[in-house]
C-alpha cells in the first residue's frame, strides 16, 4: 500500500498515489514521466534492444538480446535505483537534502491514456569508467587532447572519488524506443534529469556523453543541452565486429575547476 506520507528527501520526485513509486515528470510532456526500474519491465526492453535503430548506436548489449540479458541488465540497475531510494528514507527527518551517488529514476515510460503505462527507453547515469586519456590541454584548458599515460590513473580516482565530490565525471547512457525518435523527448528528458535531479542531489559538475559518429541526432540531444563537443576519437572501441569512432561531448559547470585529470 502506498505511504501517505511524503518523505520530502525524494524532492524533486513526485510519487504514484496509487503505487507509491517515485517519478520524476519530463518537463514539457504531460505523459512522459522517469520511473525506477521494475522487476516486469524485460517484456517490453527486449523489443527496443533488438531493433537495429537503437543497437548499432550501442556499446553494450547484445545481439540478439535475450530475456536472460534484460534480467542481467535489471539484476543490476534495480538494486541501484533501491539503494538510493532507501538512503533517502533512511534521511526521511533529516533538515537538508542529502547528496547521493546516483539516480533511483532511469527508465523512460508513456503515460496512456488508461492509465497504463509504457517503457520506451532509458537514461542512466554512471560515473565515467572510460575515456580517461582524454584531458584538457596544459597550454590551453579549454582543448582536450589524449594523453593514454594517463587513462588508469584517471579513471581509477574517478571510482573512488567521494560521492558528491565536484570533480566526479560522469556520463550519460540512454535510448529511446525508435517509434518515439524526433520528437524531442530525450532532449527534454536529459534537461530534467540534469536540472532537476543530477544537479540538486548528486552536485554534479561533469557530465559527458559518448557518441558513435553517424549518430547525429543523440549529438544534438546534447549540444541542446549546453555540452559541447570536446574530441573524436577514430577507432575508438571494436563493437559486434566493428571498429567504431567515438565522438566525445562534455557540460561543465562555470564555476567547476577540474582539470580532467
Amino acid at each position: 500500500m502506498a505511504s501517505s506520507t511524503y518523505n520530502p528527501q525524494l524532492a524533486p520526485l513526485e510519487v504514484n498515489a496509487a503505487t507509491g513509486e517515485p517519478f520524476l515528470r519530463i518537463e514539457g510532456y504531460d505523459d512522459i514521466i522517469i520511473t525506477p526500474p521494475r522487476w516486469d519491465d524485460g517484456p517490453q526492453i527486449i523489443p527496443h534492444l533488438n531493433d537495429p535503430r537503437v543497437w548499432q548506436w550501442m556499446q553494450g548489449p547484445p545481439v540478439p538480446y535475450l530475456p536472460s540479458d534484460a534480467e542481467s541488465w535489471l539484476n543490476h540497475v534495480k538494486p541501484l535505483s533501491d539503494e538510493v531510494l532507501e538512503e533517502l528514507e533512511a534521511a526521511k527527518d533529516s533538515a537538508e537534502l542529502i547528496t547521493v551517488g546516483h539516480c533511483p529514476v532511469s527508465m523512460i515510460r508513456k503515460v496512456n491514456e488508461d492509465g497504463s503505462e509504457q517503457q520506451i527507453g532509458s537514461i542512466d547515469i554512471i560515473r565515467s569508467h572510460d575515456c580517461g586519456e582524454v584531458v584538457k590541454s596544459q597550454e590551453d584548458p579549454n582543448t582536450y587532447v589524449v594523453d593514454l599515460t594517463r587513462k588508469e590513473g584517471n579513471e581509477g580516482r574517478n571510482k573512488e572519488r567521494n560521492i558528491g565530490d565536484p570533480d566526479i565525471i560522469w556520463e550519460f547512457g540512454d535510448y529511446l524506443a525508435p517509434a518515439f525518435h524526433s520528437r524531442g523527448i530525450m532532449t527534454a528528458a536529459v534537461r530534467t534529469i540534469m536540472q532537476k535531479w543530477a544537479l540538486p542531489r548528486m552536485n554534479v559538475h561533469i557530465m559527458r556523453a559518448g557518441t558513435f559518429a553517424g549518430n547525429i541526432g543523440s549529438g544534438k540531444v546534447f549540444l541542446k543541452n549546453g555540452f559541447r563537443h570536446i574530441i573524436t576519437l577514430p577507432d575508438h572501441a571494436v563493437v559486434r565486429g566493428e571498429s567504431k569512432t567515438l565522438d566525445l561531448y562534455e557540460w561543465e559547470a562555470p564555476e567547476s575547476t577540474a582539470t580532467g585529470s
